[in-house]
């Protein structure tokens, strides 16, 4: 995944995501923006100040787990 990240005025964080085609059905892609929405909706919004955060799916998102994309973007929070 890569993970973009520009300050805001907004006074709360806010999500873009960014889901390509990569050859997959529209079912995939749709079911792939749901658990990164739900992913950042629960454990990456909530930690952040206020900021637009820009998610871009790789190809082999597809094939990730729930639990992978989790520690993907887990990882990307305690890095900050």
């Amino acid at each position: 995944m890569d993970i973009a990240w520009y300050p805001n005025d907004a006074g709360h964080p806010r999500l873009g995501l960014i889901v390509p085609r990569h050859g997959s059905t529209a079912v995939a892609r749709n079911q792939l923006r749901r658990r990164l929405r739900e992913l950042a909706r629960r454990q990456v919004l909530p930690t952040l100040p206020a900021l637009d955060l820009v998610l871009r799916s790789r190809p082999d998102a597809y094939q990730g787990t729930f639990d992978q994309l989790a520690g993907d973007l887990d990882a990307w929070r305690h890095s900050l």
